[in-house]
Order: structure tokens, then C-alpha cells, then sequence
């Protein structure tokens, strides 16, 4: 069962997969979005496949398939090379039980992941609350790093429930986030755990900074290559650009299942080209819409891990995650 976030936030609903084929087109029809989220329904789609055929043809067919669905979000083939590499083994009778208990492993994995980059996160807060004085701390964050776009807590959003919680005072500016307008499911997140927020247009971010408004930016990743530079939605890099000319720390909550180690910089990952008709202007203009730009590493203040803030570079990402390489 997933909540089918394309109805959302006017309607809460669940869908149900039951096969490889309802697994691919969710996360195509970004019913299911966000990376974290897409990796480990891709877990799960692996284990449908396995329940129906669970061959070897079968499981190359099945991580094939899924892998093809979304090339930024790395979550995607880190998930499906897991399951994949930990299936192999398994004799065929044996695969459907342990590919849906590698799958849920993973998802437990996820949201205990999420929940510490909340723990640290917080004390990130924390520390920009109490060099201002203490007053009400205005974050901003773009696109969706919610509990909707994982399995819980969030990413971006994890230190914000944490901080609310923990009653430190802070103030949500919500981004928009054209053509898709995931900034709608942050602010319904937001709305639903009560932490105030406003939601702005795209661009107004560079103003709010600009006069002072905003005091800390939190965003979540699709990818970060191993030199610190980070994926995340169209429109991140510029807000990395204008918090950086106002002097606002910039930081970017990432699991280690975002680290593509494979990839020496920004300029190696793949960006998705996504379908024209999505910034509604039908057939009567030329449009491109690319789904994801890349923040450079020398933009980034930190990244939020699961195990700590860590410096965007490549020898302090080796040290705290000397396994992942």
C-alpha cells in the first residue's frame, strides 16, 4: 500500500501494488516520489516479481525494469542493487519470503535513518537559534524531503518536526516547487503536524534572504556525488546561490542510501529530462523541463547524516562512511 501522492493535498489516498508492472508505473506517475521513498518501493516491487517468478531471468528483468523508471534519484539502483546482490544466493522457493524481509529491512533502516538526521539536525537548529538571540527561526526549504517522500520522518523535514517538537520556536518557508508544486505536500505535512508555515512562489526566496527573512536553508538530495555536490529538485542551485551572497547557512539532509560513490562530481549525474506538458502550456510553445539541477559542493555549509553534519567533501564523506566506497 502507498498514499498516491498525485491526489494529494486535496485528497488522502492509499493505492495497492501487486505487481512488478503497478510498482514501475508508480513511481513513473510519481504516485510514489522522493528518493528515499522510490528506492525502498523498489525493494518492494522487486519482491512482487519474486512472488509471481523467482528466477534469475526474473529478478534481472525486475531491478532492469524499475531501474529504469527515475536516473537521478540514486536511492533507486542502491535499493535495487541491494535486493538484487542479497536474492542471488537464495534458492528460487526461498526468494519471495526473502526478498519481502530484505525489503521491509531496508524500509526499518530508512526511517531509523531519518529520525537521526532529526537528532542531529535539531542541534543544527538549535545552534542558529541561540546566535540570533533565540527569536523565532525562519527555515526555508524547497521541494518535498518529508515523510511522504520517505518511509518516515523525512530528511530535510526530520530536523524541523524534531525542533518543533522540542519546542524551539521556528517559522517554514515552503517553496513552491514548479511545475509539480511538491512545496503543496510539505506545507500539508507541515499543516498536519502543526509547524507554521508559508508557501511562496519559486523565486521569491532570493528576496526573503535578501531582507532578512530567512535564517537557515534545509533541503533534502536525490543524489550526492562523491565530492559533496548534491541533485536536488530544478530550482535548488539558485536558492544555494542567493544564500550564499546573503551569508545564510545552506545545509542539505542526506542518508548514506543518496552517496553515489561512482560518481566523481556533480557533472556525472544524470539529470531527468521530464515531459513538457507538465508546466501546462500544452503544444503552443517549445518548452524543457529538467527535473533536477546540481548545488556544488563550495555552496553547501554541511550535509545532515544519519551519523552527523559532515563537510561536502570527499575526504570528510570517506571518513564517516569508510563502508559505502
Amino acid at each position: 500500500m502507498i498514499v498516491d501522492q498525485t491526489l494529494l493535498p486535496e485528497r488522502f489516498e492509499t493505492a495497492r501494488l501487486a505487481t512488478l508492472d503497478d510498482t514501475a508505473r508508480a513511481i513513473n506517475t510519481m504516485q510514489v516520489r522522493g528518493a528515499p521513498l522510490i528506492g525502498i518501493t523498489a525493494a518492494f516491487g522487486v519482491a512482487l516479481a519474486m512472488r509471481a517468478d523467482p528466477s534469475d531471468g526474473a529478478l534481472h528483468h525486475a531491478t532492469t525494469v524499475l531501474r529504469a523508471t527515475r536516473p537521478t534519484a540514486v536511492n533507486l539502483s542502491w535499493a535495487l542493487d541491494r535486493i538484487k546482490t542479497g536474492l542471488r544466493p537464495v534458492p528460487t522457493d526461498q526468494r519471495a519470503g526473502h526478498a519481502y524481509a530484505l525489503a521491509q529491512r531496508m524500509a526499518d533502516e530508512d526511517a531509523a535513518a531519518c529520525e537521526q538526521i532529526g537528532v542531529w539536525g535539531v542541534e543544527v537548529l538549535r545552534a542558529r537559534a541561540r546566535a540570533l538571540g533565540g527569536r523565532l527561526l525562519n527555515v526555508l526549504t524547497h521541494c518535498n524531503a518529508g515523510w511522504l517522500a520517505t518511509v518516515d520522518w523525512g530528511t530535510a523535514l526530520a530536523p524541523i518536526y524534531q525542533a518543533h517538537d522540542a519546542g524551539l520556536p521556528v517559522h517554514i518557508w515552503v517553496d513552491e516547487t514548479r511545475p509539480r508544486n511538491q512545496g503543496l505536500l510539505t506545507a500539508w505535512e507541515l499543516a498536519q503536524h502543526g509547524v507554521p508555515h508559508t508557501v511562496i512562489v519559486d523565486n521569491a526566496g532570493g528576496h526573503l534572504m535578501r531582507e532578512g527573512r530567512v535564517d537557515c536553508c534545509i533541503v533534502g538530495t536525490d543524489r550526492v556525488a562523491a565530492n559533496g555536490d548534491v541533485a536536488n529538485k530544478i530550482g535548488t542551485y539558485l536558492k544555494a546561490l542567493a544564500a550564499f551572497d546573503n551569508q545564510v547557512p545552506f545545509y542539505v539532509a542526506a542518508p548514506m542510501s543518496s552517496i553515489d560513490w561512482t560518481a566523481a562530481d556533480g557533472a556525472a549525474i544524470p539529470i531527468e529530462e521530464r515531459a513538457g506538458d507538465e508546466l501546462g502550456h500544452g503544444a503552443s510553445v517549445p518548452v524543457a523541463n529538467p527535473g533536477f539541477d546540481v548545488t556544488p559542493a563550495r555552496l553547501v555549509t554541511g550535509l545532515i547524516t544519519e551519523r552527523g553534519v559532515v563537510r561536502p567533501d570527499r575526504t570528510a564523506l570517506r571518513e564517516m562512511f569508510p563502508e559505502g566506497q
